[in-house]
């Protein structure tokens, strides 16, 4: 048995699969320590089977985001060439916002007390001043305070990491209690700024992550399970011991198991796709092209530019649990603050007392106060209703107007979601299919689907729990990269051969699989440009066949492209990967139609037929009960739902 368990702002989902199919498990999020949530849903998932047939564990959480998000990370100090301490302050010179002089980006994460200056320097081509380590070390004893962690990042440190070894010896000498990353360890490539962001959060979220993995190992060993394998941003897995070593390579560790399952279930029915993740908490948005997850080479994540392969995610406020408002001027607003796990929509009877999109849901009909949600939370109809009157009387509308007014605007703002990851990258959404996903993600599908022109929905049956079971099926993968800089004569098939060459093998030897397959993608530029676009080849690819699919992706982007210009390849990136299990078929009642139930879409409500998950017709006023989701199908929409997913398609007239 393989189980996949994903912590979510909400609830924590687990899958478990086996010879004989999906078992599922469901509870609230335990923010305090999210390792009793993941054992909660265990059990769920477990049933009366034994933890003795659980083969493998895999992991996906939200540890290192939260402590960037909240600022709760570990005391950092930072040893930087000397002249350079200050790189990660400094940043680009680039506002936040072009024209709020005082908006200030994030504080730096290292004080100025704890920069340490490192008496050394490096060149492109070798060392210009060897490192004095006596001097590194007095200067180290001069910190004040308790150092838990410390990041190296030295000039040219990627190339020639010889002093980056040296400082991290005199590091663990002088402060033997400190976790230490070196930027070459944790991101091998050139900008200066972007590698010493990457360094100093991998340095400062390591030892909260060590610490959340050492309790949570600690419970799975007392329950009798494995040892947890943890999902990297990038969407592959590794071992705990390698995530607690480098924190940052699982920032987006969450959505990255969600956009994983989406992409499978693209690839099931045919076609490109994008991918709407919506929880208790926010919404994650991603492509599935070609079916497969589309990933990056570096993205900000609150605030800060990690130079780190990550699945392509773009995440707002706006889930099941967002807090609905009115601003200044008396409109109605949606997120980004949510109620949470505790006390979570008012209708969940915990104590909350504001309204929240579930609430909304609850009053139009498109949820069943008769039926509990997964986890066994009971929805309260009458709370809901005091918490949406209460915002109506703020806004002068009747609860129902407000309640329809609520899952209107969160679904603008999650078409908003979408457009960034489509309109704005020249991509028509009106040619994707809408995957839906998440405890909310099918509720609202179809309303994000009109404001966006997309004529297809795919709403998997596992919806509830997508992310966990994208856990259970990602590959074991490792992903290295190096800058080179290669460009001229220098440029050739042998040195592209001899790079990729050199990672796959720290690749294989890494995940201790020398089968493991072997993926490149080389990022190009014309000379003199100032950034890079990515390109996948082979293995050994010809400089001409670089150049012609760089001649492509540079015309596709910018419209044009320039083959008489001279071609540099600066970042070899490689992925090694051992394949994860099958998806499985989900088992799943037959749609056979469970009654009807009152239902509001947009302005008229309708008598919606109730359906199960399973083979059979679905068309609107109808809603399809799945396991852990409900997918709301309004009028003009119809399609077929299967015993893996309900496909639908908007009416042509």
């Amino acid at each position: 048995m393989i189980l996949g368990v994903d912590v979510g702002g909400t609830f924590t989902d687990a899958v478990a699969i086996d010879g004989d199919g999906v078992a599922t498990g469901k509870a609230p999020t335990t923010p305090d320590d999210q390792s009793e949530g993941v054992l909660a849903a265990v059990e769920q998932a477990l049933g009366a089977r034994p933890p003795a047939a659980v083969r493998r564990l895999v992991h996906g959480m939200t540890v290192g985001t939260n402590a960037l998000l909240e600022g709760r990370t570990a005391r950092t100090a930072l040893v930087a060439t000397e002249g350079f301490v200050d790189v990660e302050e400094l940043g680009r010179q680039a506002r936040p916002e072009l024209y709020r002089l005082c908006a200030a980006g994030p504080e730096p994460i290292v004080a100025p007390e704890l920069r340490v200056a490192a008496p050394e320097r490096c060149g492109p081509d070798g060392v210009l001043r060897p490192l004095d380590r006596a001097e590194l070390e007095r200067r180290l004893a001069a910190l004040d305070g308790d150092v838990e962690a410390v990041a190296i990042c030295l000039l040219w440190g990627f190339r020639h990491p010889e002093h980056e070894r040296a400082a991290s010896e005199v590091v663990a000498a002088a402060l033997p209690d400190a976790h230490v990353s070196t930027s070459h360890e944790t991101a091998a490539v050139f900008r200066e700024h972007e590698r010493c962001v990457t360094t100093i959060v991998d340095a400062t979220v390591s030892p909260l992550l060590r610490r959340y993995l050492g309790r949570l190992a600690d419970r799975t060993r007392a329950a009798g399970l494995p040892d947890p394998e943890i999902m990297l941003s990038s969407g592959g897995v590794v071992d705990a011991a390698t995530a607690a070593r480098h924190g940052a390579w699982t920032v987006l560790s969450g959505p990255a198991g969600g956009a994983v399952a989406a992409a499978a279930a693209v690839r099931a029915v045919g076609g490109d796709a994008v991918a709407l993740d919506m929880g208790g908490t926010s919404c994650d948005v991603s492509l599935a092209l070609g079916g497969r997850v589309a990933v990056t080479g570096g993205r900000s994540i609150a605030g800060r530019t990690l130079a780190l392969p990550m699945v392509d995610v773009h995440t707002v406020g706006a889930g099941g649990g967002s807090l609905a408002w009115a601003d200044a001027g008396g409109a109605l607003r949606v997120g980004p603050r949510s109620a949470g796990a505790r006390p979570g929509p008012a209708c969940y009877g915990h104590g909350g007392g504001e309204p929240t999109v579930t609430d909304a849901s609850l009053l139009l009909g498109h949820l069943d106060a008769g039926s509990p949600l997964a986890g066994g939370i009971a929805l309260d109809r009458d709370a809901a209703e005091r918490a949406v009157a209460g915002l109506a009387a703020r806004v002068d509308l009747g609860v129902e107007a407000t309640a329809a007014g609520i899952l209107r605007v969160a679904a603008v703002e999650m078409a908003r979601a979408v457009r960034v990851m489509t309109v704005e990258r020249g991509i028509d959404p009106r040619e994707l299919a809408l995957v839906a996903f998440g405890g909310a993600g099918p509720l609202h599908a179809a309303a994000i689907a009109a404001e966006l022109g997309i004529e297809r929905i795919v709403a998997p049956v596992a919806a509830g729990v997508l992310s966990a079971l994208g856990l259970a099926i990602s590959e074991r993968r490792r992903d290295l990269v190096e800058s080179v800089l290669l460009t001229g004569d220098g440029l050739t098939a042998a040195a592209i051969a001899a790079a990729v060459e050199r990672l796959g093998a720290r690749g294989r030897a890494e995940l201790d699989a020398p089968d493991a397959e072997l993926r490149a993608t080389y990022e190009l530029r014309y000379a003199g440009q100032a950034f890079e676009l990515p390109v996948e080849a082979g293995l050994a690819p010809d400089p001409g066949e670089l150049r012609a699919a760089f001649d492509a992706a540079h015309a596709e982007r910018y419209g044009y492209a320039d083959p008489d210009t001279t071609l540099e390849l600066v970042t070899v990136r490689v992925a090694a990967a051992l394949p994860g299990a099958s998806p499985p078929t989900a088992a799943a009642d037959r749609a056979e139609r469970r009654g009807t139930r009152r239902a509001r879409f947009g302005d008229a409500w309708h008598d919606a037929a109730v359906l199960g998950a399973g083979s059979g017709p679905v068309a609107g006023p109808a809603i399809v009960e799945l396991p852990g989701s409900t997918l709301v199908v309004p009028p003009g929409w119809r399609g077929a739902s299967a015993a893996d997913a309900v496909v639908l398609d908007r009416d042509s007239d």
